[in-house]
């Protein structure tokens, strides 16, 4: 058994919530904030076999893209500004980052 991890945009989050549902992965949802761009993401917990964790890749794969946003840059604080750059820059964002982790014992009561 795996746990499986995935960290998504919260704009992929209720299209992967369905496909999750569709194709009989439970999964736990979990509100979490980014560090980088310091926006919302969800984090589902999912624990799955060890022959549906492809599976279940695939569907997460297939549910979260990849997507380019404008992000305006926080003013340093205290620092140096010379490396400042005062206007929005484009990043490219979305996807999921996805963690699988081995099981010890599993217990549902």
């Amino acid at each position: 058994m795996k746990m499986v991890i995935a960290i998504v945009q919260d704009q992929d989050s209720q299209n992967l919530s369905e496909a999750l549902i569709e194709k009989d992965f439970r999964a736990t949802k979990l509100a979490t904030t980014g560090g980088f761009l310091r926006a919302g993401n969800t984090t589902f917990l999912c624990g799955v076999k060890d022959e549906r964790v492809d599976e279940l890749l695939r569907v997460i794969d297939g549910t979260c893209g990849n997507r380019e946003q404008l992000v305006s840059p926080i003013t340093p604080m205290g620092g140096s500004a010379d490396s400042y750059i005062p206007y929005p820059v484009e990043v490219e964002v979305g996807g999921a980052t996805v963690f699988v982790m081995p099981i010890e014992k599993f217990h549902q009561f």
